[in-house]
């Protein structure tokens, strides 16, 4: 099962740590949801999901300082003994001595934040999904190229590097080379990522292994990029028929989202590079609304129906 440690989580979030004495080296998190525990405050426990990242903002907190001392006990007992890998108090709101007093002894980690609770919730979110987002690998090249994520593909020694360095060159970015993490963050988004081995490396058959960051500098390079196109190479099979027009789209599908995909065949004296680019630039046109085979169909069209009515 994919999981977070709470060591990343209260580093990359900076969070400031109110119990240090409790051990959270071991502490995992599987769930990108997140747990306001309102309800749990007020006694009802139906239904809590007590393996969630808790959050207690502003309303929770003024409804724990107005109870009385012996429902607060009551209260925060039923609460941390639960399997809960850790409550964050967000604004920096500070719990009273007692709920700390108890969550020590249920070994429960406090954590603080001074960000908002909606900005907090907002951002552990979002990176939670990130991070525990459904992944694969699969072998291609990712580059970003005018904004479009193009996921390059194809058998080994097609010339998929060739292809990525030629963009680099051009002004894009290279995301990830050979090795493509893909992560399923929503219903209609991929996301792709490079493994920490091989990040911003680049292999070049007869030259080897090109650090494409050191070379080309920073702008050359990007962490992460969403998925919008897929570009197959294939060796050019005379005896197959490719599509020349483009009316209808072709589909791969990873991890349950389809993406567009174009099958390139590849002969001597073609330009990859330029190839990518188009396919890019024509992708981006159609989600703006504007498709040139629909409107080179149209045009055919009442052509034809113009010549009819001549005649």
């Amino acid at each position: 099962m994919v999981s977070v440690s709470l060591e990343t989580i209260v580093e990359k979030l900076k969070l400031e740590n109110l119990t240090p004495e409790i051990e959270i080296a071991g502490i995992k998190i599987t769930q990108p949801d997140i747990n306001r525990p309102a309800l749990q405050m007020a006694g009802y426990f139906e239904h809590f999901e007590a393996t969630r990242l808790q959050i207690i903002g502003f309303v929770e907190y003024t409804y724990m300082e107005g109870m009385k001392d012996d429902r607060k006990k009551e209260a925060y007992t039923q609460f941390l003994n639960n399997p809960i890998p850790c409550i964050v108090f967000c604004r920096e709101l500070k719990p009273d001595a007692l709920f700390l007093q108890i969550a020590r002894e249920h070994k429960v980690p406090i954590l603080m934040t001074e960000k908002s609770t909606s900005s907090f919730m907002a951002e552990i979110i979002r990176w939670l999904n990130v991070k525990l987002a459904p992944c694969i690998t699969v072998h291609g090249v990712l580059v970003d190229c005018f904004g479009e994520g193009v996921l390059i593909t194809g058998e080994s020694g097609i010339g998929k590097s060739e292809a990525a360095i030629e963009l680099i060159k051009r002004g894009h970015r290279l995301v990830t080379d050979d090795v493509v993490e893909i992560r399923k963050v929503s219903d209609d988004t991929l996301v792709g990522t490079a493994p920490d081995i091989t990040k911003h490396f680049i292999e070049l058959r007869g030259i080897g292994i090109v650090d494409v960051k050191t070379l080309f500098g920073v702008s050359s390079v990007k962490d992460t990029q969403t998925i919008d196109l897929v570009v197959k190479l294939e060796d050019w099979n005379k005896d197959k028929v490719y599509d020349r027009l483009g009316l209808e789209e072709e589909y791969i599908e990873y991890l349950g989202n389809k993406i567009v995909c174009h099958n390139i065949p590849i002969r001597p004296g073609r330009n990859l590079a330029i190839i990518c680019e188009t396919a890019a630039v024509n992708h981006r046109q159609k989600k703006m609304g504007y498709n040139a085979a629909q409107e080179l169909y149209t045009r055919v069209q009442n052509s034809m129906a113009r010549k009819r009515e001549e005649d």
